[in-house]
C-alpha cells in the first residue's frame, strides 16, 4: 500500500517533503489498519508491517501505538527516524539491511537497541546488497526472509494455497516448520 497520494509523489519528487514527514506516514498507516478491523472484525487474524526506508520508521511508530500489530519487517530502512517510538514497540521485528549500506547498518544495530518490548527482534544482513536491494537476489531473499518472519509470527494463513504451491519443496518444508514451532 502506497502511503502517499499521486499528487503528493509528484511533489515528494522533487522536494522529499513527504517521505520524510514520518508523521503523516503513520498516522496513514494507522488509519489503514483501523479501516481494515473495522471491515473484517468478523476474521481472526493477526497483522504485520513491512516498510521500507522511511515506510520502515512509520511501520515501527505505528506498531508502538498500536500493541496488537503483531510482526514488523524493515527492508534497509530508517528506524532511526522513529526515535522515541523505538522502545515501545511490543511486535516481533525483524530489520534488513545490505551489507553494502554502511550507514543504514548502524542505524538498524541502534535502534536494534532501543526495541527492549519487542516480542523478538532481529538484525539480518543481506550479503552484497546496496540500500534499494537491486542486486541479483538480493530482493528475492528479503521476500524469503519477510515470507518466514511473517509465517513465523503471524501464521500459517500468511502464504496463500496458490503461493504455497510455487515455493521450492525446501522452503515449504522450512515453512512448515516454523508454523509448528510458535
Amino acid at each position: 500500500m502506497d502511503l502517499l497520494t499521486p499528487a503528493e509523489e509528484r511533489v515528494d519528487q522533487f522536494t522529499a517533503q513527504h517521505r520524510f514527514d514520518i508523521e503523516l506516514l503513520t498516522n496513514r498507516l494507522i488509519a489503514a489498519t483501523d479501516w481494515l478491523a473495522s471491515k473484517c472484525s468478523q476474521y481472526d487474524f493477526r497483522i504485520g508491517y513491512f516498510g521500507a526506508s522511511t515506510g520502515a520508521a512509520a511501520a515501527l511508530n505505528a506498531a508502538a501505538r498500536r500493541p496488537e500489530i503483531a510482526a514488523v519487517v524493515s527492508r534497509g530502512g530508517r528506524p532511526d527516524l522513529a526515535r522515541d517510538e523505538l522502545s515501545k514497540v511490543q511486535a516481533a521485528t525483524l530489520l534488513l539491511v545490505g551489507s553494502l549500506d554502511a550507514p543504514v547498518i548502524e542505524a538498524n544495530l541502534a535502534a536494534y537497541e532501543k526495541l527492549t518490548r519487542a516480542y523478538r527482534r532481529e538484525v539480518s544482513v543481506i550479503p552484497g546488497a546496496t540500500h534499494l536491494f537491486e542486486e541479483k537476489g538480493a530482493l528475492e531473499e528479503v521476500a524469503l526472509m519477510a515470507t518466514q518472519w511473517f509465517v513465523r509470527y503471524l501464521g500459517a494463513a500468511a502464504v496463500s494455497r496458490e503461493n504455497y504451491k510455487r515455493i521450492s519443496r525446501s522452503n515449504r518444508e522450512t515453512l512448515d516448520s516454523l508454523t509448528t514451532t510458535h
